[in-house]
């Protein structure tokens, strides 16, 4: 089947079997390898992106339910010259990631985080995080980079 969509701004058609997972067609056929597949059930959140300004997880649904969406990656979340998107930076700085695995599912989710819940206190942080999973740091530092990062994104 062909599918069309916006994948970070660019037009993208591909064609696919009816049964390929956003996430693979993300990854396999459009080369973007920052959406990663960790758990293939929907419960680490290793492979969320935003659909239509929503982050979902793209390992449970398929692309061809997604024909004519704008899709972004963590690949675009960063300005066209490179300079990191708030929440990236927020993590970095706080020093978010140890392996780097479930970061930009984190990232990705606590963008829309921010967005639909902008006075989450750190605990409510650590509640709409639930859905994904981090086995290296703990969240502390997580939880400061969303604090960091909500509050970098609001400022104009």
């Amino acid at each position: 089947m062909k599918v069309q969509f916006t994948v970070n701004g660019q037009a993208a058609s591909i064609d696919v079997p009816p049964n390929t997972l956003l996430v693979q067609a993300i990854r396999e056929h459009l080369q973007l390898t920052g959406t990663h597949v960790g758990c293939d059930t929907a419960q680490c959140g290793a492979c969320t992106v935003h659909v239509n300004g929503r982050a979902i997880k793209s390992c449970n649904t398929l692309a061809v339910m997604h024909e004519g969406a704008d899709i972004t990656t963590i690949e675009g979340m960063a300005a066209p010259d490179g300079t990191m998107h708030p929440m990236q930076a927020a993590f970095k700085q706080c020093h978010g990631l140890q392996c780097g695995f479930c970061t930009p599912g984190m990232v990705m989710s606590a963008v829309d985080l921010c967005k639909s819940h902008p006075d989450a206190s750190e605990g409510e942080i650590r509640e709409l995080l639930e859905g994904n999973l981090c086995r290296c740091t703990g969240y502390q530092n997580i939880v400061k980079a969303v604090v960091m990062g909500r509050e970098t994104m609001s400022t104009p």
